[in-house]
């Protein structure tokens, strides 16, 4: 095999992004359509989140049911090859995300969050964080 077969056959996990995903930017074009505003990626927050909401001293993370393991999800699913790997990998995902869960509630916030899997149906989405942010 080629070195050209061989780049364009591996996946490399350079190309996943972070910020600014497909998820992320549906989730925000719902918050705005019901008139909601909000800040993006606050770095003085614990984990950066995905949607800040100040007013509602709350923060939403936009989580992949892949990368965070959505339990039950069907797109929560374990590669086949490098096992290993992909659990330690997901392991420390799902600490990191405790950690800042934690974190945040210390300081004050309120947390949501929104899986993947919830975006395809927006009028469900849309009452749960109607509901979530009138929750005191």
């Amino acid at each position: 095999m080629d070195n050209l077969t061989r780049k364009k056959r591996s996946w490399n996990m350079s190309r996943i992004y972070s910020k600014n995903t497909m998820p992320e930017k549906k989730a925000r074009s719902i918050l705005h359509k019901i008139g909601y505003r909000f800040s993006l990626h606050r770095k003085d927050l614990p984990g950066k989140p995905d949607i800040a909401l100040p007013k509602y001293h709350t923060v939403i993370f936009i989580h992949g049911c892949f990368w965070h393991r959505h339990k039950g999800c069907r797109d929560t699913t374990t590669p086949k090859s490098n096992t290993t790997f992909w659990k330690k990998k997901f392991s420390y995902n799902v600490g990191r995300d405790i950690r800042h869960r934690k974190n945040l509630k210390k300081l004050g916030w309120k947390i949501i969050i929104i899986w993947e899997c919830e975006l395809s149906n927006e009028e469900k989405l849309k009452n749960k964080i109607k509901r979530l942010l009138i929750q005191d």
